[in-house]
């Protein structure tokens, strides 16, 4: 893939809409392209984490383990994201995520972002915003999740 290529390709994934070409280069130049082969792992949970990935090619599971059992949040395959949550609030990695496939990932660091931030604090902030109303997606998912599995189990507050 071009370098023209794989600027188009950051700038189709929702985390870098509207993001010019030179600052998505900027971020690029400072990311690295991983080969994770099928069921090698990009992270496991509760590692810390300071990078977001970008899926080229691929399929991946994203899970969390609990008394030795996988249960799986979603799958990313290609263009999707992962990882971002790291980026927001500095904590260790919320889950696994385990390469389904082979796959070619983009590595985005935190600093690649705080790069941004000093050369085009402008557009550093539509990346925040973007990666804010993806994170709030994913929120309203799981809150729709939740509240169809207490539809299910009839758990109300009235009769």
């Amino acid at each position: 893939m071009t370098a023209e290529e794989r600027i188009h390709l950051l700038q189709s994934m929702p985390f870098f809409g509207a993001i010019n070409d030179a600052s998505v280069a900027l971020i690029l130049g400072q990311s690295k392209t991983l080969k994770v082969k099928a069921g090698d792992y990009f992270f496991h949970q509760g590692e810390k984490g300071d990078s977001l990935f970008l899926i080229e090619q691929g399929s991946t599971v994203i899970f969390k383990q609990y008394d030795d059992k996988e249960y799986i949040l979603r799958y990313a395959n290609d263009g999707d994201c992962f990882g971002e949550l790291a980026l927001i609030d500095f904590t260790p990695r919320s889950a696994s995520v385990r390469a389904e496939t082979d796959c070619t990932a983009i590595k985005i660091p935190s600093s690649a972002l705080l790069s941004l931030f000093q050369q085009d604090s402008e557009q550093f902030l539509i990346i925040q915003m973007n990666i804010g109303r993806e994170v709030s997606r994913r929120l309203r998912a799981a809150d729709d999740r939740w509240f169809q599995l207490q539809i299910a189990s009839s758990d109300t507050l009235s009769s």
